[in-house]
């Protein structure tokens, strides 16, 4: 089971928030919550606040609605921060021009899932199947292609440059 959690429109850059994502992905939700606690970045508290808001989805689910949940092993699964609107600014530049800037939005989302007694998390056990990506099969006709364009471009750098040396 899977319980997720979401901040949008967080005035801060989607890069900066990752920086404090990728602390917390794959760790034990209390783990997290100790990590958070002790990062110095102005985003860490608001990440904090979203990974109680799931935990606290996860207690709702296994108090009100009666669900099977054992809060102690729950860990982030996916922790991702995307892209929001983005506001343009001008800020005032010598000589009477303006400099545009770009104040970055993130979309920040959390998700805790369960793990079982012997570490593997519920979803795999249950029967879900992870798709695993295959690398695309390369005939001969495309590799051909392919070394004739890294020739012909090669020789063309060796004329282009071949006056030059001349005074």
């Amino acid at each position: 089971m899977e319980f997720r959690a979401e901040a949008r429109y967080m005035r801060v850059s989607p890069q900066k928030a990752r920086l404090v994502l990728d602390l917390i992905k794959g760790r034990r939700a209390e783990e997290a919550r100790n990590t958070l606690a002790f990062t110095k970045k102005r985003v860490a508290a608001t990440i904090g606040k979203l990974l109680q808001s799931a935990l606290d989805n996860a207690n709702y689910l296994s108090t009100e609605k009666g669900m099977d949940v054992d809060i102690d092993n729950l860990y982030v699964k996916r922790a991702v921060a995307n892209d929001g609107p983005r506001m343009k600014r001008i800020r005032p530049a010598p000589m009477g021009r303006a400099y545009r800037y770009v104040r970055r939005i993130a979309h920040i989302e959390l998700v805790l899932a369960e793990r079982n007694k012997d570490g593997q998390s519920a979803a795999t056990v249950v029967g879900e199947e992870t798709k695993t990506a295959k690398p695309p099969v390369r005939t001969k006709a495309k590799a051909r292609t392919k070394t004739r364009t890294k020739k012909a471009s090669a020789g063309k750098s060796k004329k282009k440059f071949a006056g030059t040396n001349k005074r």
